[in-house]
């Protein structure tokens, strides 16, 4: 590689080498993760006078690097090989890789000048996988109304409990007929098909009757959270521009002044209960509005999705992924405006099942399990977030349940296993999906943890609904690649109200099939089972210093930590121009630490010295020990912080805009500088980084450091001390105490005004280990057969040849290049390399008195022998 580097005033030039500089940390910097080669057969190969030569195949026992794909062009071939090691790779894997390359390979061939990111890489067979085989999820299911569905219920099933809230219940007849007087009311107000009507009610009995009485009258109903905003509701209701608004006497004041007809479903039923109970006609169509409900927007302006009855008859009527029938009792948890009341309503209504209306307010976890006790519940959903709670604090609350579904964020393995173990009479359903796509897009139902790997799959899609995972220009990726997920089928709602554009956007033709595919926004990939794995949001993607991010990566491994139950891990940018990584732990043992009220300045992060816990100082260098072992420094966070649990949005999501501020790292009085070179540190440390006072126990990382502002650091020490101070130094002592004594032991070693002048070295003396030296004998010392550095090639000649002759050429080889007569000694307690002199002996043997069988089977086996033979660094 060759580098033009133009010196510009601005850039120092130490930033410019620590850019180009690898990675430091020894688990991180092998020589290759992956190699190619691309050889051209010579046109006249190698040639000795009356000597043949041909390469002889043997097995290597190591794999040098973790993928080798080697390529060589010859005269009426191209031959293509893969070296994997089989640690991280299986057969199948590779032999996938090798059929996506042949096709990439046979698209360049058929077209050399398309760009290769249009070529296709699937092979036939893989691609009918991904887009047909996996996705052929077409079922029969009753394709009517909601509510003509759940009239054909009540026909069936009169009077069997259908609605239960505290001491009232509603048989099925009897909640119909006081539906059917709504939707009387609401037609007689002009309510009828694509009609929006406003719901701003509590849970409640009279919740179940409005919202069946809107979609009985023919309109559609707007959930409205009575403990929304006053900004939020009123945006809701002027994008809705809803002509009638039903609530609750208690309520009314608490909303703001609309212009429409307002409907106190308690205050007024004496009026409502003069209309007839007989079932409305309402000429509504299966592909008419059923609700419209608000989700977060990126801009901040929320967006309403549009979703049909057909969407939602999709989601509950003859379904594969969990079990719908009159025996269920499922409890109704979940806010309307949360698309999970869609299953817990709609799944118990239009199946003749009960459906457990909870109190108002928010449960505590104890009355939560209660009442799935007292109450017998037998399907549950729960977002992840209430979910993690449940197991931890009330596990036996959960035993009643025959099926159990989570969602909303990625749920921790952990506490699905321990759910799946101790009640084994539940199904577990991690259920996936978008509002757009109707509750659920895809299914994962465990009865065991048998199919639970490093995370809980996010499973197949569920009947009449497609799933793709799609590169940027919409092709699909192979299985194991990561992609955007797009989903398709009958779930899809119709687009965003009052937002063509983001509909557009959104809402894209298929280009597989009929119909549109919403694209979500999430990454996924396909697993070789069929199932899909959830790998976080693209707009996680974050960029720092230069460096692509992928938050979700971080928060996974996070969370792999034995001692970590969940994590978040956000970019935060306090001081302008300056962007950090900050993780947010929810930890199993550790509850309590430098835990403070969420969104308040000041609240304690874990190793916050003078105000967290010695407990947390500990905690946070184990994680932060932890991450560095397994990420390149700039994905570690700079802070941690710990809670008790993550904040919630009244949906029961994360809550990010709700994460604690971490405080910063402040001076104590037994931390004060104890050297002037400790005070000048400390005077630099605190321009560079931006703060007021730091102790000399103070981790530079911690602070917030990362390569650029050490790069600043080593570059300001240079100036103030006069010390050529290596950059890594800081990296290996990040306190000001540990660096202070580095510099002084350094001063006292060196004049730094004068520049050592470079003579040639003395061989005669054992010399100190290069790095990658160092890393090559640490290898060999943590495993004597470790083979990574070992390429073996085995030669084949057949003719006369002049021994004596090949082996002065190898002697005058290794005479010329010292490394080839270099070995690695212990001296002292230390790893020396030794050069030794010029002398090299090429082993000869003579086995032509051998029977030609045998002779070649005894070839065969020294060569294997050598092939895999350890290199010996001692000699």
């Amino acid at each position: 590689t060759v580098l033009e580097v133009q010196r510009h005033q601005d850039v120092p030039f130490e930033q410019v080498v620590e850019a180009l500089q690898p990675s430091r940390n020894l688990s991180h910097s092998p020589i290759f993760q992956v190699m190619f080669n691309l050889l051209q057969a010579s046109e006249t190969p190698l040639q000795l006078p009356g000597v043949a030569i041909e390469l002889l195949e043997a097995d290597y026992p190591v794999a040098k690097f973790d993928l080798t794909l080697s390529v060589v062009e010859e005269r009426d071939a191209t031959m293509a090989a893969l070296e994997y090691n089989r640690d991280l790779f299986d057969a199948a894997t590779i032999a996938r890789m090798a059929g996506h390359f042949q096709t990439l390979l046979a698209g360049i061939v058929a077209d050399p000048t398309q760009s290769v990111a249009t070529l296709p890489m699937l092979t036939a067979t893989e691609r009918e996988q991904l887009l047909v085989t996996w996705n052929d999820t077409a079922v029969d299911y009753p394709r009517g109304c909601i509510h003509e569905l759940f009239e054909a219920q009540v026909a069936r099933t009169p009077d069997a409990v259908a609605v239960i809230f505290e001491e009232q219940q509603l048989s099925y007849a009897e909640l119909n007929s006081r539906a059917n007087q709504v939707a009387h009311q609401l037609q007689a107000l002009g309510v009828g098909p694509e009609v929006l009507v406003g719901l701003c009610v509590e849970r409640s009995l009279e919740m179940v009757v409005g919202l069946l009485g809107i979609l009985k009258a023919g309109g559609a109903y707007v959930p409205l959270d009575p403990s929304y905003p006053q900004d939020r509701l009123t945006f809701m209701l002027a994008d809705a521009a809803v002509p009638v608004l039903l609530t609750q006497e208690r309520l009314r004041a608490t909303l703001p002044a609309i212009n429409a007809q307002v409907i106190c479903l308690d205050r007024d039923w004496p009026t409502i209960v003069r209309q007839p109970t007989d079932n409305p006609v309402s000429r509504v169509q299966p592909d008419h509005l059923a609700y419209v409900i608000y989700t977060s927007g990126s801009t901040g302006r929320p967006k309403g999705a549009l979703v049909t009855h057909q969407n939602v008859a999709r989601l509950t009527l003859n379904t594969d992924y969990a079990h719908f029938g009159t025996d269920e009792r499922w409890l109704q948890l979940a806010p309307i405006t949360f698309d999970a009341s869609t299953l817990e309503i709609w799944g118990a209504l239009l199946h003749g099942a009960q459906l457990i209306v909870m109190p108002p307010q928010q449960p505590s976890l104890e009355t939560l399990g209660w009442a799935i006790q007292h109450y017998r519940i037998t399907s549950l959903w729960l977002t992840a977030g209430l979910f993690h709670l449940m197991v931890d604090e009330q596990l036996e609350g959960l035993r009643p349940l025959r099926q159990l579904f989570a969602g909303g964020d990625v749920l921790s393995v952990s506490h699905v296993c321990r759910v799946l173990e101790s009640i084994p009479t539940c199904q577990f359903i991690n259920g996936y999906g978008p509002t757009e796509n109707t509750t659920f897009t895809s299914c994962f139902p465990m009865s065991s943890t048998t199919a639970i790997g490093a995370s809980v799959p996010i499973g197949r899609p569920i009947a009449n609904t497609q799933v793709y995972v799609l590169d940027a220009g919409l092709q699909p990726v192979p299985i194991g690649v990561a992609g955007e997920l797009y989903a398709g089928g009958d779930g899809v709602a119709r687009g965003y109200l009052n937002q063509p554009e983001l509909t557009a956007e959104k809402f894209i033709t298929n280009p597989f099939g009929e119909g549109r595919l919403y694209r979500t926004g999430d990454l996924a990939r396909w697993m070789p089972d069929g199932n899909l794995e959830y790998l976080g949001r693209i707009d996680q993607q974050v960029k720092i210093r230069g460096f692509r991010i992928e938050l979700g990566e971080i928060e996974s491994i996070l969370s792999s930590h034995p001692v970590v139950r969940e994590a978040v891990v956000v970019v935060r940018e306090d001081a302008p121009g300056e962007k950090r990584l900050v993780a947010t732990v929810v930890g199993q043992g550790f509850r309590g630490l430098g835990t403070g009220s969420r969104g308040q300045e000041g609240v304690q992060g874990l190793g916050v010295r003078g105000q967290g816990t010695a407990e947390g100082a500990q905690l946070e260098a184990e994680l932060r020990s932890y991450l560095q072992s397994r990420l390149p420094d700039y994905m570690v966070p700079s802070a941690f912080v710990v809670l008790d649990a993550l904040p919630l949005t009244p949906n029961g999501k994360l809550d990010r805009k709700a994460l604690p501020v971490p405080t910063v790292m402040t001076l104590a009085t037994d931390d004060a500088p104890r050297s002037a070179t400790e005070a000048l540190l400390a005077a630099i440390w605190q321009q560079v980084l931006g703060v007021s006072q730091v102790g000399t126990q103070a981790n530079f990382f911690a602070l917030g450091g990362h390569s650029l502002l050490a790069t600043r650091i080593v570059s300001r020490i240079r100036q103030e001390l006069a010390v050529d101070l290596p950059l890594r130094t800081l990296f290996e002592q990040p306190t000001i105490a540990e660096l202070a004594g580095a510099i002084d032991t350094l001063r006292q070693r060196q004049d730094p005004l004068q520049a050592a002048p470079i003579f040639p070295v003395d061989r005669s003396q054992p010399l100190p280990l290069a790095y990658a030296q160092e890393r090559l004998w640490f290898l060999d010392q943590l495993d004597a057969d470790h083979m990574a550095y070992t390429i073996p090639t085995a030669l084949r000649l057949r003719g006369a040849l002049d021994v004596a002759a090949l082996a002065q050429a190898l002697q005058g080889v290794v005479r010329r290049h010292e490394v080839l007569r270099t070995s690695f000694v212990v001296q002292n307690g230390r790893p020396v390399q030794r050069v030794g002199p010029a002398a090299f002996h090429l082993p000869s043997i003579d086995l032509s008195g051998m029977e030609p069988a045998l002779r070649e089977a005894e070839l065969r086996q020294r060569v294997q022998a050598e092939v895999g033979a350890p290199f010996d660094l001692a000699q």
